[in-house]
């Protein structure tokens, strides 16, 4: 994945599985913030999603962070949409940070989500104080 200007690899990091993988987050922390770097939940409105966000909270509060956060860009309006309803507000538009992550960490990643047809072109950072 790639995110302000970096490309990372979310297997790399701590996290959670949901079930029989019916779901997945990776975390890391640093200087007392939480990111998560992925999650993905195999079915929707069953509050799997919800769970291991929870369970996130629960292990950045242990590890003494104070706030968690996380990119996304601006074509997952689903997505920005739920973490909205979870408490995250946003922090930060970076107008034309995945074009640059584009042409210069991760070629592959698409010029429009195939789903909505919207240009993905900027990174939203969202947070949430814990």
């Amino acid at each position: 994945m790639a995110a302000n200007g970096e490309l990372f690899y979310p297997a790399d990091h701590d996290g959670f599985v949901a079930g029989d993988w019916a779901g997945l987050i990776t975390y890391r922390l640093d200087a007392g913030r939480c990111e998560i770097t992925l999650l993905k939940a195999l079915r929707e409105g069953e509050g799997i999603g919800s769970a291991l966000l929870d369970a996130t909270v629960v292990a950045a509060r242990a590890a003494g962070c104070t706030e968690l956060w996380l990119v996304t860009t601006n074509d997952n309006l689903h997505a920005l949409a739920w973490y909205e309803r979870k408490g995250f507000t946003v922090g930060a538009v970076r107008r034309g940070a995945v074009d640059r992550s584009r042409d210069t960490v991760k070629p592959s990643i698409p010029t429009h989500n195939p789903e909505n047809g919207l240009p993905i072109s900027d990174e939203i950072e969202l947070s949430r104080a814990l």
